[in-house]
């Protein structure tokens, strides 16, 4: 692309309602309800509250309309439901899983619905795009960890095992041990947390990216190239958006996943 087309797309797009680029504030959004007060309602909070209600209804219909022959809404329901089972729980924690199964399936089922609302039109942000979503179950993971480990060994046997592996010389503990006490206890809730928010926000910034800009190419820059460029920059957003469905999905999956495999760790023995 020349200097002269790039110098004319630069000053078609700065004219009118030109491209804006996004901001932090995207995320952060001015009050709908309750403004000033510790019940403050922003969009995002909002369609949080949506998924959690969207989730809920959902779930308790299945429960009182479940038939011996599935229709296709309790057949997709029930697919959910046994893929956080068996594809998560029992495959990571065995014939032990049982007893956190329920909080491996609202983890899974929580985080697929926060997520996939980032391409939902209309709504078009994340619930889980802001720290504290991302946060509550990050903690929520780690307190079933801790919880089963105490269950299965006791406070002192699940500590001593988590943080002074056997078959390891004494010698070996005055390093070991700051290193496991930081991975286990401190970082895993936080990298959970992190590792969540990094996907959802980046796709969301690349969605915004290629909508912004294909507006900006159609109705301010105009003409043959801004029509061309606008459309690529369509066609990319539409792709994108497919892609981010995916990572929606796959994010919830790596998340109860690794909760599942955090779960295994505290009560193998040792």
């Amino acid at each position: 692309m020349s200097m002269n087309t790039l110098a004319g797309l630069t000053a078609g797009m700065s004219s009118g309602d030109g491209f804006t680029p996004p901001t932090v504030d995207e995320l952060f959004p001015a009050p709908i309800l309750f403004a000033g007060t510790p019940f403050e309602i922003n969009r995002v909070i909002l369609i949080r509250l949506l998924a959690v209600l969207v989730l809920s209804i959902l779930l308790l219909v299945y429960s009182r309309r479940a038939k011996l022959i599935p229709g296709r809404a309790q057949n997709a329901v029930e697919m959910l439901l046994d893929f956080s089972k068996v594809q998560i729980g029992e495959e990571l924690i065995g014939p032990k899983a049982k007893p956190y199964q329920p909080m491996i399936a609202t983890i899974f089922l929580g985080v697929l619905f926060m997520n996939i609302t980032g391409i939902i039109p209309g709504l078009q942000i994340a619930g889980t795009s802001v720290i504290g979503m991302p946060l509550v179950y990050a903690l929520a993971a780690y307190v079933t960890f801790i919880a089963a480990g105490i269950r299965a060994h006791g406070v002192g046997g699940f500590f001593k095992s988590q943080l002074f592996p056997s078959g390891v010389p004494w010698l070996i503990y005055l390093l070991m041990t700051p290193i496991e006490l930081l991975s286990n206890f401190v970082l895993r809730p936080i990298t959970l947390a992190i590792r969540l928010l990094a996907n959802l926000v980046a796709g969301h910034f690349l969605l915004v990216l290629c909508f912004l800009g294909t507006n900006a190419l159609y109705f301010s820059m105009g003409g043959p190239m801004g029509i061309a460029l606008g459309t690529a920059t369509l066609l990319g957003g539409i792709i994108f958006t497919v892609f981010e469905g995916f990572v929606a999905c796959l994010q919830a999956y790596i998340f109860a996943l690794l909760t599942a495999a955090y779960i295994s760790l505290s009560i193998e023995e040792h």
